[in-house]
């Protein structure tokens, strides 16, 4: 009697689960009706045709949940099938850590307000979509944010400087939209970590911060904008910057005064204003990529390191550029 009874509960438990599955589903409630209500206000479109009522949301596609809490902390929909606006119930999920929107062609509008309530997100990636608007001041609450990317959408307006705020920053991309302005000097005050900038393919003008100068950036994309003057600050010789690309601006400095890195990798200013000769340091960096053509260049170029490897043209159009790899 003793040994069937254990075995006879472990059944009618079995099949309680099988008959109703709700009892073993780990997918909070709260979390379900509201991706319930996002999937209504995308018009329940084929791609999310998985988030069934009836089955465990934790499985749902696009969804991951918390290991330990069942909370959904994951919410990635990307390559098509939305169309509309980011619903306001994407600020319900209070415990969501990654929302990503990426390759959506048909999703429309501004960012949506609610994401200000989500305080656990780490990483938001809206890009590749048709959202308009500006970039939203709000965005500067949410200070766990490691990731920030905008990138290929229609968004105009200003950059708000109170993006700097952002204490765990690592990468902002706002690269190709349409925002206009000046970069703000704030992002020469980054709280924290410092970030990769990525604001390149926008119509940005002014000089560049020399509040820059302060910050030691990894990787620093500003080209094809309307950037004019002086970027030197960028640079210095106690810096660990690995990637620049000032390419396609208006910028006008002596490039012969500048102090290079040993860790620059890749160093692209095409299509500039830039005077001054190539200095000599650059042979004792290992540069993987170089372009410095379409600018205002004169004297000879250093023999040494790298800067013969490239062809000539890496240093074509310049004003008075001579020696090898262009011809004599």
């Amino acid at each position: 009697m003793d040994v069937k009874f254990p075995t006879l509960l472990c059944l009618t438990l079995l099949f309680s689960t099988i008959l109703n599955p709700a009892l073993s589903e780990l997918c909070n409630p709260k979390d379900k009706k509201v991706l319930l209500q996002i999937k209504k206000a995308f018009n329940n479109p084929y791609v999310l045709s998985s988030w069934n009522p009836e089955t465990d949301c934790c499985d749902w596609y696009s969804v991951t949940c918390d290991s330990t809490t069942n909370r959904v902390n994951s919410l990635t929909l990307f390559s098509g099938g939305l169309s509309g606006q980011i619903p306001t119930q994407v600020g319900d999920l209070p415990y969501l850590e990654t929302l990503e929107f990426h390759k959506q062609p048909n999703l429309t509008g501004p960012i949506q307000p609610s994401i200000a309530k989500l305080k656990r997100l780490k990483e938001l990636r809206l890009s590749w979509t048709n959202i308009s608007g500006s970039v939203p001041d709000f965005l500067s609450q949410l200070k766990n944010l490691t990731f920030l990317e905008l990138s290929f959408n229609n968004l105009t307006g200003s950059i708000p400087s109170s993006l700097s705020q952002l204490p765990n920053l690592v990468a902002l991309h706002l690269d190709r939209n349409k925002l206009t302005g000046h970069i703000p000097k704030s992002f020469g005050e980054f709280h924290g970590s410092v970030p990769d900038l990525y604001l390149s393919h926008n119509q940005l003008s002014g000089t560049i911060p020399t509040s820059l100068a302060k910050l030691d950036f990894s990787t620093v994309d500003f080209s094809r904008n309307k950037l004019e003057g002086d970027a030197s600050m960028i640079f210095g010789f106690n810096k660990t910057t690995q990637i620049v690309d000032l390419s396609r601006n208006l910028l006008e400095f002596n490039l012969s005064k500048v102090e290079f890195s040993k860790s620059l990798t890749a160093l692209d200013l095409n299509h500039n204003k830039i005077t001054g000769s190539i200095p000599v340091g650059l042979t004792q960096v290992d540069l993987q990529f170089l372009n410095v053509s379409y600018n205002r260049l004169c004297g000879q170029i250093p023999v040494g390191g790298k800067l013969q490897s490239f062809d000539s043209s890496t240093y074509i159009h310049n004003q008075c550029l001579c020696g090898a790899p262009l011809p004599s």
